[in-house]
């Protein structure tokens, strides 16, 4: 008899992530010219000077590897961010940080606390650490951190939430959040994930880095594959206590960040005149898009990211492959629990305007 040689069990029951369909593959596949993507919540308007500048300086030390301990970037981030060095953990994107949060929290026997309809990437890192998971139903498509602090057992290590969420676009306020935290024991970690954070223009959204003072168990999570269009280069960070950080750095893969990743990030950082372009054109995206869905009668999820995700009144995935038929990708979502909603980003004021253009032949 043949044995079959040992794998993960839960890694074996697992579904691959399912990005954004690329454009190039739907150009080969259907012999299409004109293609917008609408799917990946990507900032349209590619990263900004400063930072194009800043990677074809970096192009010169390809051979070299990079700084594995992120000097420059750290630097910046302290300037910008407000933290010390010894805050801050560097990931190939922020999954990245995430899955070595996992590993740090999480080992057989533990659980993780995550919502309905949250980012998949949670489940993904928690049952490769060996861990269990406890989804607690959403609230209106949004986290219920009620039920969720109602939901942690003596296994429980680490509780996850995305603000805003990702596929829903939903938020929790500062007091609610701080709330939240002070009925979470001391025991489990609480991941703050804000990848859509400049997107946020609540004045109630929470104040991460005064939380993350006074909360030495809450962990905040940021990307520059958002707002600073950096989404190909893959440079996230984590923000901790300087132990938890520390025990980061330790599970960390060696240079998990490369050159042109780092310096250009940091140039991100400096170019905020860029980043407020890119939040003012996306609220006059975010508004185009929703008044076209109103006006169709279609019934969407309110948003505070680059993003929105509405009922398409039958199957996502059925609407999906057809705006593919018309060059338009967006992203159904029935992996989140939603099979007839899809989740449209919001792009450049002509590319929203196809996506409404087409629509109403789909829907």
């Amino acid at each position: 008899m043949t044995q079959t040689p040992h794998i993960h069990q839960g890694i074996a029951g697992l579904q691959p992530y399912q990005p954004g369909k690329p454009i190039d593959e739907l150009a080969r596949e259907l012999g299409l010219d004109s293609i917008i993507k609408l799917a990946s919540n990507e900032n349209p308007r590619g990263p900004g000077d400063l930072v194009q500048k800043a990677i074809l300086r970096e192009t010169a030390a390809l051979s070299r590897y990079p700084d594995g301990n992120g000097y420059v970037l750290k630097q910046a981030l302290v300037k910008h961010v407000g933290v010390k060095p010894g805050q801050i953990t560097l990931g190939n994107g922020s999954n990245d940080v995430l899955d070595l949060i996992a590993r740090v929290t999480v080992e057989p026997g533990c659980q993780a606390v995550i919502s309905e309809h949250s980012f998949v990437v949670y489940r993904l890192a928690v049952t490769i650490a060996g861990g269990s998971l406890i989804e607690v139903p959403a609230k209106e498509f949004g986290t219920d951190l009620e039920a969720m602090a109602a939901a942690i057992t003596p296994q429980t290590t680490v509780v996850f939430v995305a603000n805003p969420n990702n596929p829903t676009g939903t938020w929790v306020t500062h007091n609610v959040f701080k709330a939240f935290l002070e009925s979470v024991p001391e025991h489990v970690w609480v991941v703050l994930d804000e990848a859509y954070l400049e997107y946020a223009d609540d004045p109630e959204y929470p104040d991460a880095l005064a939380l993350l003072r006074a909360y030495p168990n809450l962990i905040v999570t940021r990307t520059f594959s958002k707002i600073h269009g950096l989404a190909a280069l893959r440079v996230g960070y984590g923000l901790s206590s300087q132990a938890f950080a520390d025990l980061l750095n330790r599970a960390r893969q060696p240079f998990n960040v490369g050159s042109i990743g780092l310096a250009a990030a940091a140039a991100a950082l400096e170019d905020q005149e860029f980043v407020s372009v890119s939040v003012a054109m996306n609220k006059a995206g975010m508004a185009q898009i929703t008044q076209g869905l109103t006006a169709l009668g279609l019934q969407y999820i309110p948003s505070m990211g680059n993003f929105v995700s509405f009922d398409a009144g039958r199957s996502g995935s059925e609407v999906f492959q057809s705006l593919l038929q018309q060059g338009v990708i967006v992203r159904p979502i029935a992996e989140y629990g939603l099979p007839n909603h899809v989740r449209v980003s919001i792009g450049l004021p002509e590319e929203n305007q196809r996506f409404l253009d087409v629509l109403p032949s789909v829907v």
